[in-house]
């Protein structure tokens, strides 16, 4: 049995009650969808999942892939041993070896059957280690390195000194599938992370105004769709061709009221979108001022063109700084930067209205048969996989 494992925690699924099964059925699927290109077992031990049989050699790998897997809450590298007070010892003899500077032992007694308490054995545990490497010292509360020994039911124990941070949240697909307004920006990656991360399964659509914005533009959003794969699994990219809607607005409108008609025309094929792909709401990622498109007045003029679906806004209280540090950390940051524009940039007015009204939008629609263009972009959209 003596073999190097990795211990999978989770968090919110504890709190599920009887339909806790269907999330942790979900969560292994997904785990599984993250390491596929690894040869590995799983199994479970109460309230925890345990990796097995992989190759050591590739363990950073692994690592790094279930810390995006989102769910699990943290990971821990581990021994695992048949509960017995002699090898446990063995085993953390050679552990001792490897330290320096001061340590604990924590062990955690989930087998009650077990016949020593937890506190006792952990002293135990420290005797051991000390007599093996006489240069450590004990720290009960600021050690280098704790050593954590878990005692289960199973007849199996861990022992572990790493406690490594993932991402938590839900498992993806739990919450149904969001339809995200994917641009080349900073916002909307990190808008989907954010939906990802509380268990909608995304779809993207991203609207591509050529000639007036280029290929690299489009392969920008794409790239941006990978990054985000490694996160959320699969992302099925539509993209819309909005040329001829942008070049109506804009021979057609009142140029403060152009960014306002062009959110709604977006907004009203997203809809139809998202209930094509059975995507129960759609996902932006505008934040609270931060343009004029984006104030309370605008939000509430294109919103007003969405019947049926509810349009999620993750970032509506973030600022640019916070979004920008997430965008860093998950990794679309430096893609969403590169300077290809996307179509929110075309035809843009000097001063863009702040607070439209939806009559005037409306007034100003009434100009175009945008019905006709709508269908149109829809009935050739382009799909990437």
């Amino acid at each position: 049995m003596n073999e190097n494992v990795i211990i999978l925690r989770y968090g919110e699924l504890y709190l599920k009650g009887n339909n806790r099964s269907y999330f942790e059925n979900l969560l292994i699927k997904n785990i599984k969808r993250a390491l596929n290109s690894f040869v590995f077992s799983i199994k479970k031990i109460s309230g925890r999942y345990v990796i097995y049989g992989f190759d050591t050699m590739l363990f950073n790998a692994i690592i790094g892939k279930l810390k995006k897997v989102f769910g699990l809450v943290s990971v821990s590298p581990a021994f695992e041993i048949k509960t017995n007070i002699e090898e446990i010892k063995n085993r953390c003899k050679t552990y001792a070896k490897c330290l320096e500077g001061t340590f604990r032992v924590t062990t955690k007694r989930a087998d009650k059957k077990f016949p020593i308490k937890s506190d006792e054995f952990s002293a135990i545990i420290g005797e051991v280690i000390l007599n093996e490497n006489e240069n450590l010292k004990v720290d009960l509360y600021n050690a280098k390195t704790n050593i954590t020994i878990e005692i289960r039911e199973n007849g199996c124990t861990y022992i572990l000194t790493k406690n490594i941070q993932c991402c938590g949240g839900m498992p993806v697909g739990s919450a149904g599938n969001g339809l995200l307004m994917l641009s080349g920006g900073i916002d909307s990656p990190v808008a989907g992370y954010m939906m990802a991360k509380r268990g909608l399964k995304l779809y993207a659509i991203h609207f591509h105004s050529f000639p007036y914005t280029s290929v690299q533009a489009k392969d920008k959003v794409v790239k941006l769709k990978s990054i985000l794969e490694e996160y959320a699994g699969d992302i099925k990219l539509i993209v819309v061709p909005f040329t001829k809607i942008q070049e109506a607005i804009h021979i057609n409108c009142y140029e403060e009221y152009m960014i306002t008609i062009m959110r709604r025309m977006m907004l009203r094929i997203s809809e139809k979108i998202a209930q094509k792909f059975h995507c129960t709401t759609i996902i932006t990622g505008e934040s609270l001022g931060q343009v004029a498109s984006q104030t309370v007045e605008s939000i509430t003029v294109t919103n007003n063109v969405v019947d049926q679906l509810p349009v999620l806004r993750p970032l509506i209280g973030f600022d640019k700084v916070e979004i920008m540090k997430i965008a860093d950390e998950i990794g679309t940051y430096e893609t969403s930067i590169l300077p290809y524009e996307d179509c929110c940039t075309v035809f843009l007015p000097k001063n863009p209205v702040i607070k439209p009204n939806v009559k005037k939008a409306v007034t100003e629609e009434e100009k175009f048969n945008y019905e006709y263009l709508i269908e149109e972009a829809i009935n050739n959209i382009d799909i990437i996989e």
